[in-house]
């Protein structure tokens, strides 16, 4: 099974022929949502609004622990993510998808590991993002045609409020590209739960200082909605170009921790 994340404005998906709605109780609570599975380019899926199918959980109360969990008790072994960022990075444009192949962590009060109990574990993240996913998702956009940006770091904050200037000064010369709310700690959940993990970011807007125009949810929504058909018609083909079998070493992550 393939997991899917729709961020905000992200709830559905053309083609994807959903057979059930299904509750998940895990140890961590409830997920943002009920998971709605069912078959997408003839492999099955289990897709997830990280908000909620209502919109009404925002970036620092989402159960991210319950989300990726979720997955996992379903029999899902990849994860594709998509997510709205602000633009950083001076040659992005709103409406530009970004593949992410880094990520900085700035949020300060999320749970961000399963492991808080006596079980001492440190999984690498030296490549946060799943290679093979990523060359899915690459494969996909030159299949139908799509433009997508093979790179870019994100860096994840801790929200609900937008940036400062000064702070998006600083996030771009570190090297981050994008910024973000839900990145962090979805990402290495992920990881720590021997998932494939990868993340399709949707710029919707210029970041703080670099945008002339007051920062608004309105604009994050009409351009999420302009790209939505880009960002479907790129994971219904990614989809179908993930191999039946995994070749990469996401679900060795807890062996190579020393579990």
């Amino acid at each position: 099974m393939i997991g899917l994340i729709g961020g905000s404005g992200l709830y559905g998906i053309p083609g994807f022929e959903v057979s059930e709605r299904r509750r998940v109780e895990t140890p961590y609570g409830l997920p943002s949502d009920d998971f709605l599975i069912g078959e997408l380019s003839g492999r099955p899926v289990a897709f997830l609004p990280r908000h909620s199918s209502r919109h009404n959980i925002p970036p620092h109360k989402v159960n991210y622990r319950a989300n990726i969990r979720g997955f996992r008790d379903l029999g899902a072994e990849r994860v594709i993510a998509v997510s709205a960022v602000g633009g950083i990075n001076s040659g992005l444009r709103p409406g530009e998808i970004v593949l992410l192949s880094q990520i900085i962590d700035f949020t300060k009060s999320r749970v961000n590991t399963f492991y808080d109990g006596d079980d001492v574990v440190h999984v690498d993240f030296t490549e946060p993002y799943c290679p093979e996913l990523r060359e899915s998702l690459v494969r996909a956009s030159e299949s139908v045609g799509i433009s997508l940006r093979d790179s870019g770091t994100y860096v994840c904050v801790e929200g609900p409020r937008l940036e400062t200037a000064a702070e998006i000064a600083f996030f771009s010369s570190m090297g981050a590209d994008v910024v973000g709310m839900t990145g962090m700690p979805e990402a290495v959940l992920a990881r720590e739960s021997e998932l494939c993990y990868a993340a399709l970011a949707v710029v919707t807007n210029l970041a703080a200082g670099i945008s002339p125009a007051r920062l608004t949810t309105r604009e994050v929504v009409e351009t999420m909605n302009r790209s939505a058909g880009d960002v479907n018609a790129l994971l219904t083909a990614a989809v179908g170009l993930i191999p039946p079998s995994r070749g990469c070493r996401c679900g060795e992550a807890l062996k190579d921790a020393g579990m």
